[in-house]
């Protein structure tokens, strides 16, 4: 019986199918290895050129944010500008329009004023007849211009209650213009309504004219307060008696607001009488005057003195050569 050999072969054939499978494992690794790098190195350098655009555009848009940057903010600073000006313009238009509300309201005090003015003037030559007398004459229909050729000014002022609380404002406004139309004079001289002298070391004499006692005399007048019974005719009498000289050119300036005097025509007949006239037939003292309406805050039958008094002041004014002026308010 012959010997198989068989079992030996079959052997052979299996190892050889097992090599060839693990070589070609192998073949497929080192193929795969050879090729997978290529892949890997050109997706490296594409992403690599992503990068690089992305980063350009992101340097574009930022260049692109600071010139929007820029312009927002000069957009914001003229807006704020713009605003300013809303603003300015706002306060302007309230300005104006609380103007015209107080020229709305001026214009009717002013309006309310003129007609009691009005009414006094009415009833003015009735209470002139009455204080005056039936057998007084009145020359008097004119109230002109003030002549300002004086080289020596006095002011009687009624320091009176009622002027010092109600028109001491207006009545200083008033005295500063009337100063002011002489800039220069060679002597003044201030007296209250009762003859009482602002400087008693100056007491019959006159004042040196010059800016600073100006501005001294200013200010004494802010608080003068002294006694007073509302009546100038003190006042006057004395600055006449003491101060008349015929060689100098003298003006008499009277501010108040009432008088409380007995006889209107004893007192028009005594300053005609002091008052001397010089040989042109003018008097030596002009006498001018500036009535404060404080009586138009009383009641119509209260406002007796301040009536009285734009009838004595107006006849005086006019025999000796001045003026009266009766404003139409006394406040500032």
């Amino acid at each position: 019986m012959p010997r198989r050999r068989a079992p030996q072969d079959f052997g052979l054939s299996f190892l050889d199918v097992i090599c060839c499978g693990f070589g070609a494992i192998i073949l497929l690794l080192i193929i795969t290895k050879t090729v997978q790098p290529q892949i890997i190195e050109a997706s490296t350098i594409k992403l690599d050129g992503m990068v690089a655009a992305l980063q350009e555009q992101l340097f574009e848009i930022k260049g692109e944010t600071k010139i929007l940057n820029r312009d927002l903010n000069a957009k914001q600073e003229q807006l704020s500008r713009y605003q300013e000006r809303i603003a300015i313009l706002r306060g302007v238009l309230a300005s104006a329009k609380s103007r015209h509300d107080s020229l709305n309201v001026a214009t009717n005090s002013n309006d309310i004023i003129t007609d009691q003015l009005a009414l006094a003037r009415q009833s003015l030559s009735e209470e002139m007849k009455r204080l005056l007398g039936t057998q007084y004459q009145s020359k008097n229909n004119l109230i002109g211009g003030i002549p300002v050729d004086s080289e020596y000014i006095i002011f009687v002022i009624d320091t009176s209650g009622s002027m010092f609380s109600y028109s001491w404002e207006r009545m200083m406004q008033e005295l500063e213009a009337v100063l002011s139309i002489y800039p220069e004079v060679k002597g003044i001289q201030i007296l209250n309504d009762m003859g009482k002298y602002m400087f008693s070391r100056y007491r019959g004499k006159w004042i040196p004219d010059s800016p600073g006692r100006r501005k001294v005399i200013m200010q004494t007048l802010r608080n003068w307060n002294v006694f007073s019974n509302s009546s100038p005719v003190e006042g006057i009498t004395q600055a006449i008696r003491t101060f008349q000289d015929p060689a100098k050119k003298i003006s008499i300036y009277v501010f108040g607001d009432e008088f409380t005097g007995a006889s209107i025509a004893k007192v028009v007949e005594t300053v005609d009488r002091i008052n001397r006239k010089d040989a042109e037939g003018n008097r030596l003292v002009r006498i001018h005057a500036v009535g404060f309406p404080v009586q138009f805050i009383r009641a119509p039958h209260l406002q007796t003195t301040g009536i009285r008094f734009a009838t004595l002041m107006r006849e005086l004014t006019y025999r000796n050569g001045g003026a009266f002026v009766g404003l139409n308010d006394f406040r500032p």
